[in-house]
């Protein structure tokens, strides 16, 4: 291919609102364009790489799953269907966007973020029996997502490209055999052979309130990842932070002398920093209160200062299938004040305390004092509140805190999550009255699993983190060309010009792609230094000096060596 083919043009400036290293190099490479918050287009260098990336998942699909197509549009029925209409908080719908529209059709459809509401009832129409089963299906489309925040160029976007899979099953123990031995292994092939397996690793992720085990996220330790990854040293075991289990440093000295409790005013404090310098002591000695109301009646959970309740770590504590934040109102009913200023001493019989483990060995804490813009300080266990039977882990993990397994300080590091696999178990094919027909004439329950890769995330963090001060390395299995071909000529009549569509046409016919960048009126540094910025792996340099040498200037990408080999020996070199 031609350069002069492609109309993207790089630039050597970077981009004032670039929020990210891939978004930088990929706009300023001429890979994509930001058509606004989220939402980028794909230029002709940029598709190719994105192209490349999909067919080989595709290569490692096609044995476990067969693809599909599905439609971006779906009736609110089917999302209603499975309850989740008004629980999936970043869901887009569709509908005519003006008057004229309406006239014709006025529909409203949503969006689809994902297909869980799709590929279910469409296997349920093909699958009846047990002989039907297993079966899996994948596609790769474009998602749209009304995320809060869209930062970090092609790592969090509102629409973006991704495939996801879907398995069928007539039992759990055959769910499971597909999830560990087939999914997962040809994830991590697929990472192996895009250029991530090396910096990629599994982190143990919550399954939701419908699966017995963790999710399994494929997670690429990337400086710029949106999540933060906790690992227990020496081995291989990572959770995400949102469900590692935690132990806090200690804090407190058990022979403390206890002091009188009082309470103090203290109207229109935010934050526990600016609490405990408000009242002079320790952030650690401040206590974070939170009501909640559940299937399972109130709670009140309590988590030292600086910690945040993990709510999913509640839920399981209380065990409870139903629990939010309490309103303000029922608050006030509680606590007889303010959202703001719960404690736990003398809340009704009724609220189950439960407390987190950060919270013991402490004396003389501080603690909502339930009234209003009033605050209690000096409270003790066994004297002001009954000492718990026992401390739970219920908080969001911190760096610093420990595996409470093997009491080892964990390791933290930033991740970017690029695919994830989800056992699924009977919660959409329940809602859906999915069933088949066993040996012995009986109707059971389809187990699924769903199982998912963002393939335009992947391409920004390839760049996030395979990328020099000159521009991006791109790995050969997923470069936008194998080999750029730069021609050093004045006109297209010189011998030099010519060599190079020769050698241009030799690679291409040995199965490698390739660039030939004939921007001969652009000087050579300008070139040369736009194919450091594009990134293709080898660079070929062709000009009357290399040709009086010998042959042509190799280089490699990402090792940046150069040399003159006789033209003869291109094709063995560059393969």
């Amino acid at each position: 291919m031609l350069q002069s083919q492609i109309f993207a043009k790089t630039s050597k400036s970077s981009r004032a609102d670039a929020e990210s290293v891939n978004a930088d190099l990929l706009t300023r490479a001429g890979f994509i364009h930001k058509t606004m918050a989220g939402v980028y287009s794909f230029l002709p260098l940029g598709w190719r790489v994105l192209r490349n990336i999909e067919n080989l998942l595709r290569e490692e699909m096609d044995p476990i799953g067969a693809e599909v197509f599905l439609p971006s549009l779906t009736p609110f029925e089917q999302w209603e269907k499975t309850g989740r209409l008004n629980s999936v908080g970043i869901l887009f719908q569709a509908c005519a966007a003006n008057d004229l529209g309406r006239k014709v059709h006025d529909a409203h459809y949503v969006l689809n973020s994902t297909h869980e509401e799709v590929i279910t009832p469409l296997v349920q129409s093909y699958t009846v029996s047990h002989k039907d089963f297993p079966c899996a299906a994948y596609q790769i489309q474009t998602k749209f997502r009304n995320e809060a925040r869209v930062k970090s160029g092609l790592l969090r976007c509102r629409e973006f490209r991704m495939k996801d899979l879907y398995s069928f099953h007539t039992s759990e123990e055959d769910m499971l055999e597909y999830f560990f031995h087939k999914a997962i292994p040809a994830y991590t092939r697929f990472f192996d052979r895009v250029g991530l397996g090396d910096r990629t690793v599994i982190a143990l992720a919550s399954g939701g309130d419908f699966s017995k085990e963790y999710s399994r996220e494929f997670q690429t330790l990337c400086p710029a990842g949106e999540d933060q990854l906790f690992q227990i040293p020496g081995t291989d075991t990572y959770y995400n932070r949102e469900v590692a289990p935690s132990k806090a440093p200690l804090w407190g000295d058990p022979k403390e002398k206890e002091l009188p409790r009082k309470d103090v005013s203290g109207k229109g404090i935010i934050g526990v920093a600016e609490l405990a310098a408000f009242l002079k002591i320790e952030v650690e000695r401040t206590t974070k209160t939170l009501i909640f109301s559940s299937d399972k009646g109130f709670i009140a959970a309590m988590v030292r200062g600086g910690y945040d309740v993990n709510e999913e770590k509640l839920r399981k504590v209380v065990g409870c299938t139903r629990m939010q934040l309490a309103s303000p109102e029922e608050v006030t009913t509680l606590t007889g004040a303010k959202v703001g200023y719960a404690g736990p001493i003398g809340l009704p019989a009724s609220v189950r305390l439960i407390w987190d483990e950060s919270m013991s060995h402490r004396k003389n804490f501080e603690c909502g004092a339930n009234e209003t813009d009033k605050h209690t300080i000096n409270a003790n266990f066994g004297r002001d509140v009954a000492l718990p039977e026992k401390f739970y882990d219920i908080k969001v993990a911190r760096e610093g805190d420990s595996d409470p397994e093997t009491g080892k300080r964990y390791d933290v590091h930033r991740a970017a999550e690029v695919g994830n696999v989800f056992t699924l178990y009977t919660k959409f094919s329940d809602a859906f009255g999915f069933h088949f027909t066993d040996k012995d004439g009986k109707e059971k329950p389809v187990y699924m699993g769903c199982y998912g890769i963002g393939t335009s995330r992947i391409m920004g963090t390839l760049a996030e983190i395979l990328h020099d001060d000159a521009g991006l390395q791109w790995p050969s299995a997923v470069a936008p060309f194998n080999v750029h071909v730069l021609p050093f000529a004045k006109t297209k009549d010189e011998e030099s010009f010519n060599v190079a569509l020769d050698l241009a046409a030799s690679l291409e016919k040995a199965g490698l792609t390739v660039l030939v960048d004939d921007r001969l009126d652009a000087s050579a540094g300008s070139r040369m230094a736009d194919s450091d910025l594009i990134g293709i792996p080898k660079r070929i340099v062709i000009s009357q000096r290399s040709l009086a040498a010998g042959g042509a200037e190799v280089k490699d990408r990402k090792m940046g060596e150069a040399k003159v080999h006789p033209l003869k020996d291109i094709l063995g070199i560059v393969k």
